[in-house]
């Protein structure tokens, strides 16, 4: 049953971000959220490659952490794609929330404890659903995953280019409203580069890379139907938050 793997992953989600709403809750901060849910995809990843190795193993030593388990080409490829994923987006919103002050989401919210901690807790349920396809590759043994073929390629050269395309937007808005900030121009809305062409770049590269996760993880012939099924929950909950909610 691959509930059962899936459950320690689910479970390092929520203690870590309940955990960090406790330190930053009661002091209304929330320069550091996004950099904690970078925090959150990093640590459910390594959940899910090293729960199912020390359980093959029956037992939990030291030993068992410094050995990298082995992983299939597939496997390293989606874990690689989210690592470098998690360490950008994050580094770069908090980058951009401690120049500001702060996050202008968060202004009325953080004032109500009760909220701000459910906006942690909704972090970790992104978190979770958001990184199925690594998560659920990663609990299924190495050997279960055939070699990559060509729907690989294809899934790996969308989130490649999705991730162009999400950081060449967010350089091209970070210029933007730095050249608005020297009074360099009063534009309202940026228009030019990708922003001529889609109204939300950022969030075009964003849906393109889950989708291509899920490509690659849905049809690598490893997953049983079930699972397959579960991973398409990434891009669609993407779609939905920056569809309704971003």
């Amino acid at each position: 049953m691959l509930s059962s793997p899936l459950v320690p992953v689910a479970a390092s989600a929520y203690a870590l971000q309940a955990g960090l709403a406790c330190i930053f809750v009661p002091k209304a901060e929330d320069r550091f959220y996004d950099l904690s849910g970078a925090a959150g995809f990093l640590s459910t990843t390594l959940v899910s490659i090293y729960y199912p190795y020390i359980r093959s193993r029956g037992k939990i030593s030291p030993s068992a952490f410094l050995q990298l388990p082995s992983l299939a080409p597939r496997q390293a490829l989606l874990t690689a794609a989210l690592v470098v994923w998690s360490v950008r987006l994050g580094s770069f919103l908090a980058q951009r929330a401690i120049k500001a002050g702060g996050d202008s989401r968060f202004d009325e919210m953080k004032k109500d404890k009760i909220k701000f901690t459910g906006a942690w807790m909704a972090q970790a349920t992104w978190i979770f659903v958001v990184g199925l396809p690594v998560y659920i590759s990663n609990v299924i043994p190495a050997s279960a995953h055939p070699p990559l073929r060509a729907s690989d390629f294809i899934s790996l050269a969308l989130i490649a280019g999705s991730f162009a395309l999400e950081v060449v937007a967010d350089r091209q808005k970070s210029t933007w409203r730095r050249e608005k900030e020297e009074k360099q121009h009063e534009e309202p809305f940026i228009s030019r580069g990708l922003w001529g062409l889609s109204r939300h770049p950022n969030y075009v590269g964003e849906l393109g890379i889950w989708t291509g996760m899920f490509g690659l993880a849905a049809f690598s012939g490893a997953l049983p139907l079930p699972a397959a099924v579960a991973t398409a929950a990434s891009p669609l909950l993407t779609y939905v938050l920056v569809r309704y909610v971003s």
